[in-house]
């Protein structure tokens, strides 16, 4: 398939995930010509296989205090929750080190509240675009537990939640029981859990693909396996973006490619600290006796998540580079860990429908890129989510869409700005 032969493109957005088709959405309904890129599928890379979690409860950034010296615990263990691979790299040593400078107390608190303003008003998103046809879409608002089986766990939980209600996320501590009864007829073994009422998830793959085709219904053009060469610029001003398939004039351009940004955004001058990290995600056929909510088991950082008729376990983060070897162990790591909380449910005797592994694309700092880059007046950067891309894509969509037609974010987006590593 070619691209259709045109005078000039308004919009050329690179990445058809969450971010790019929540993109698209928006400004399709601005009446613009719009044209997605992507080298792969709609919804291909890492929107496809992710928790699917909508979450207030994840303000938190990834780089907090103590992080690293868990990591360093988890390093040497094929099985754990993290893990870097050795080499000598280095974009990634300078990650490492602007990772490190960020884990502290000043930064979480001053990220804590841009986390959560972006996710409560992509939540309030998620249902206006869903509206009525909440079954098509996957969508439930039935909040996420925290599960923990030990007590030393669970201290550091409820320190995190007084952190979380501190900012206005609603929170709840539950006992043994009371945590059998929130979960149900599944057996749990745990000291006890947090509850928080606000999170929503969705089933991710479902959601994307049919915005695509709500965003097509509105004149979007979709160009899947079209990968970007490069593009020509006159001034200050991004002209056409060149494909594999051909040229493409356009007026403006939305980078949204989520772990690959910095590699296209480096032909252009303009570089991101983005690192992919692997994760990975197991999805069974629905066991009959199952929790109706995601569970999140906090030593081992693994996520259970119901959808449909399917569960999703997803967990892990592994830092090492574009490699998309699945590694067994990690897996295994992961399943071994439910049973531990969950004893009626071991995932070897359940129907595996697909074993995924992804990039989520991580800034040292834990939050996103999103704006305009100096040096160019029509290029628009929306990447660097991390675990947190479902939950910040509609939000996201929409205030990229909003920057693309020069109106007001109406967010301060100085902390996502794209030079704020450039010292």
């Amino acid at each position: 398939m070619t691209i259709e032969k045109r005078g000039k493109t308004d919009v050329v957005i690179v990445g058809a995930g969450v971010i790019g088709i929540c993109t698209a959405y928006y400004l399709s309904r601005s009446n613009r010509d719009v044209i997605v890129l992507d080298k792969g599928e709609v919804c291909s890379g890492c929107s496809y296989g992710n928790a699917g979690l909508i979450v207030p409860s994840h303000c938190i950034p990834l780089a907090e205090p103590g992080v690293i010296t868990k990591g360093m615990k988890w390093i040497l263990n094929p099985e754990s929750p993290f893990y870097i691979k050795p080499r000598l790299d280095k974009d990634l040593l300078d990650w490492l080190w602007r990772f490190r400078s960020a884990c502290n107390e000043t930064h979480v608190k001053r990220s804590m509240p841009v986390i959560r303003d972006l996710t409560f008003e992509s939540l309030d998103l998620y249902k206006e675009i869903i509206g009525n046809d909440v079954s098509n879409f996957g969508f439930e608002q039935r909040g996420s537990l925290f599960l923990c089986n030990t007590k030393k766990a669970m201290d550091e939980l409820v320190e995190k939640m007084g952190q979380l209600q501190s900012v206005g996320i609603e929170a709840e501590i539950l006992n043994q029981v009371q945590t059998q009864e929130k979960v149900g007829k599944l057996k749990v073994s745990v000291v006890g859990s947090v509850y928080y009422p606000q999170d929503g998830h969705i089933q991710p793959a479902r959601f994307v693909k049919k915005l695509a085709e709500k965003a097509i219904e509105s004149g979007v053009k979709i160009q899947s396996n079209t990968e970007v060469l490069g593009f020509e610029k006159k001034g200050n001003r991004l002209t056409k973006v060149r494909t594999i398939r051909g040229d493409i004039k356009t007026d403006e351009v939305v980078i949204a490619s989520g772990a690959w940004s910095p590699a296209i955004t480096r032909q252009l001058g303009v570089y991101l600290k983005i690192q992919p990290g692997k994760g990975y995600s197991i999805t069974f056929e629905r066991p009959e006796v199952s929790a109706n909510l995601p569970l999140m088991l906090v030593e081992m950082k693994t996520g259970v998540t119901p959808m449909g008729d399917t569960t999703r376990i997803a967990g892990t983060l592994e830092l090492a580079g574009f490699d998309f070897a699945i590694n067994e162990k990690r897996v295994q790591g992961i399943l071994k860990s439910v049973p531990q909380y969950l004893p009626d449910f071991d995932p070897k005797y359940c129907r595996v429908i697909d074993v995924w592994r992804g990039m989520r694309p991580c800034t040292p700092d834990g939050l996103p890129y999103l704006g305009r880059p100096e040096s160019y007046e029509n290029l628009t950067v929306a990447a660097g989510h991390a675990m947190i891309g479902i939950s910040l894509g509609p939000v996201t969509g929409r205030i990229a869409s909003r920057i693309v037609l020069r109106k007001d974010p109406e967010f301060n987006l100085n902390p996502l700005r794209l030079d704020r590593f450039n010292c």
